[in-house]
């Protein structure tokens, strides 16, 4: 599946690229969407050294290379390093792109790093817990500029909607408000000049591409479509989270501070 555009108004950046391309790696979301709009907000210069953490099939690690002129890290824990390298390669950016797994809790790199992190639709998985950012902070040099782009929602509740309780699933817990994840951010002190917004109408992209996918034959879910549907807007939307980190932050160094889910296994 070849030459199909989805052209977006919002996005001319991510409709440059072939939607069927997109659709054939899907894991969620658009992710090119996500990281133009996350990337307004961004400020990135060619040569920066960027990490895309959860990067999944390294779709957004190949946008921002080609976009920016950066250099990307493009780790995740699913999808095999070798699979994203043909990936990159085909779209003729290996010489600056470089797939690699990594677990959230587990980073394998220098401290200061980076000049920038960007997470498209997958810190929310892990940086939800209020030790993480003392963790992964560390890995970008001061000033360097922090962002995601996560499912989140337009109103907090503490109870599902009823309209909502049919399609509600645990992981949906981890869906917040851009106020949320201000705080969130914000109380680490890991970070400064945060800035949490959400996406007007978000769940209308959510959709479109859902439907997108549906129609092409591409891998979805009839169930998330059909939940976003009928929640039309009253909760589920995308937030955005920019900031920078914070010059003479105390990150936590000691191995005991921070567990990751192998910790809690029974022994």
């Amino acid at each position: 599946m070849t030459g199909v555009e989805l052209p977006h108004p919002a996005y001319p950046r991510a409709s440059s690229y072939d939607a069927g391309w997109v659709a054939a790696n899907n894991m969620g979301p658009h992710p090119l969407w996500l990281a133009e709009w996350l990337c307004e907000a961004m400020a990135l210069q060619p040569g920066m050294r960027v990490l895309d953490f959860g990067c999944g099939t390294a779709l957004t690690s190949v946008f921002l290379a080609r976009e920016f002129g950066v250099q990307v890290w493009a780790a995740d824990l699913w999808i095999a390093p070798t699979e994203n390298l043909a990936r990159i390669e085909a779209a003729g950016v290996a010489d600056r792109v470089f797939p690699l797994r990594a677990e959230a809790h587990a980073l394998p790199f220098a401290h200061g790093f980076f000049d920038a992190a960007i997470s498209i639709d997958a810190y929310h998985y892990f940086g939800t817990d209020d030790l993480y950012l003392s963790y992964f902070a560390p890995f970008l040099r001061p000033g360097a500029r922090f962002g995601i782009a996560v499912p989140g929602l337009v109103n907090a509740f503490e109870s599902v909607p009823a309209h909502l309780e049919p399609y509600w699933e645990p992981d949906f817990w981890t869906f917040h408000t851009a106020a949320w994840w201000q705080r969130h951010l914000e109380r680490s002190g890991q970070l400064t000049a945060v800035h949490a917004d959400d996406l007007d109408r978000g769940w209308e992209d959510w959709a479109r591409w859902l439907e997108f996918c549906a129609t092409h034959g591409a891998r979805t879910s009839e169930r998330e479509l059909e939940m976003v549907r009928t929640d039309a807007s009253r909760n589920l939307t995308f937030v955005r989270c920019t900031a920078t980190r914070r010059p003479g932050a105390a990150g936590v160094v000691a191995e005991h501070r921070l567990r990751g889910p192998q910790d809690h296994a029974p022994r």
